[in-house]
């Protein structure tokens, strides 16, 4: 099958779509399928790249140009309706590559709904997270989970979030889109069923499935490479928080409740750290930022516990799989995606989000049992095998052919220009790689 990618990052920016899409585009080549990936640009990357043997686009669009339009100026998402210099672009990538397939994974895909009837080609969307209901992708309001969509609330909750300028425009911009997308897409594959539901679509006007994320082949790193992250955990046991230093993410639930923890297990925080990252932290607490995936990985499987004390509704939780995978015991929120991975009592425990308390008793109680946690890890890594590439990826090729046999195997020949060859690519600088910083899923 020829397959488009489309997603608003793409690697060398680091994150869990940006990492979900890097893989399944190398998995997809070497089940020897024609891949390519369109995304948007950087000033610093090559417009045309190869990475895995993906070809890789990447694009500027109108709202790019205009930085003071977002609130991390590093990461400025597609916009929610489609952005005329983006789609135009578009338009050039499908006269190239000829996809049969277009595979959407945020806002950018939305760009291609213009082009859908002309390049003939099927259209899914992945859901990574709640794009077809709310404005600012996360179901939040206020700092706690949102019972449900409602015009003025959804109007005070992004004029909060945006400002009243940016806020407004984004909320019409959400419902307009979401009317489209709904409108064009021949399949959504949501990540949980937990986004599905989050999304609108239990109601089943709209086709879906549900397929998990899945983690890549793990290939341990050498031992130098991985040796200068190392050298600055503990050197005995230690509980572990993987993700932005956010609200969100829970970490000022993490923190009270390690604070009443009666232990001397130090508590490490791996990731970004934002403005609203506390200045002041309890004592025994270390933060570590931008660490590669595969340092990452190593501290996995070093830690004696995975906390994961999400309030937002994590439409998935990878850093659940990494630490199963790590053999590393999870104790985290019961929301979102989450409850889907983490099985209560066998590989972990689940806790009420937003609740120190709870969080704490949960910590004291395994770190009180090593047995217990012995088991668990032993439960998580087998468990992390349901959600490897091997088994997921064949789950979305299944989709892919659902959708061109039973809606009519359309090739997409819009001229007769030929495709974008790997030998085009020869005068193009290699990509920068080194990471820019742990995603930040909240736009």
């Amino acid at each position: 099958m020829r397959i488009l990618m489309i997603s608003d990052f793409y690697h060398p920016f680091v994150g869990g779509v940006e990492q979900h899409v890097r893989s399944l585009g190398a998995a997809l080549v070497e089940r020897g399928h024609e891949v390519a990936v369109a995304t948007l640009g950087r000033d610093d990357l090559p417009s045309l790249d190869i990475d895995r043997g993906v070809r890789v686009y990447r694009m500027k669009g109108s709202a790019q140009r205009v930085e003071r339009l977002f609130l991390t100026p590093g990461r400025p998402w597609a916009p929610p309706l489609p952005d005329p210099e983006l789609t135009w672009s578009l338009r050039d990538v499908i006269r190239r590559e000829r996809p049969e397939i277009v595979h959407g994974h945020d806002w950018l895909s939305r760009s291609f709904l213009p082009l859908k009837a002309w390049s003939r080609a099927k259209l899914i969307v992945s859901l990574h997270y709640y794009t077809l209901t709310c404005a600012k992708k996360n179901l939040l309001c206020h700092d706690a989970p949102c019972d449900g969509p409602a015009p003025l609330k959804c109007a005070r909750c992004a004029g909060a979030h945006y400002g009243l300028a940016k806020g407004l425009p984004a909320l019409a911009g959400t419902w307009m889109g979401k009317k489209m997308e709904r409108h064009g897409v021949d399949m959504f594959v949501g990540v949980s069923q937990a986004t599905i539901a989050g999304n609108g679509l239990v109601d089943g006007s709209s086709p879906h499935r549900v397929i998990p994320n899945f983690l890549p082949p793990v290939h341990r790193a050498s031992s130098d490479d991985v040796a200068p992250y190392v050298a600055q955990l503990p050197a005995t046991d230690y509980l572990l928080f993987v993700g932005d230093l956010r609200r969100a993410k829970g970490l000022e639930v993490l923190l009270r409740a390690y604070a009443d923890l009666e232990t001397t297990v130090p508590l490490v925080l791996i990731g970004k750290t934002w403005p609203e990252t506390p200045q002041s932290l309890p004592p025994n607490v270390i933060v570590l930022k931008d660490w590669p995936n595969t340092a990452v990985m190593e501290a996995w499987r070093r830690a004696t516990l995975a906390i994961v004390p999400s309030i937002w509704p994590e439409p998935f939780g990878i850093v659940v799989i990494e630490a199963m995978s790590g053999e590393c015991p999870v104790v985290a929120s019961r929301i979102g995606g989450i409850p889907g991975i983490v099985v209560e009592g066998e590989t972990g425990l689940l806790v009420p989000p937003a609740d120190p308390d709870a969080l704490r008793d949960a910590i004291a109680r395994l770190l009180g049992n090593r047995e217990t946690m012995q088991r668990m890890g032993r439960a998580g890594r087998r468990r992390a095998g349901l959600f490897q590439a091997d088994a997921v990826v064949p789950q979305i090729e299944g989709v892919y052919r659902e959708v061109l046999d039973g809606m009519g195997h359309g090739l997409c020949q819009p001229d007769s220009h030929p495709p974008f060859r790997a030998e085009s690519m020869a005068s193009s600088p290699a990509p920068t790689r080194e990471p820019v910083g742990r995603g930040e899923h909240l736009g």
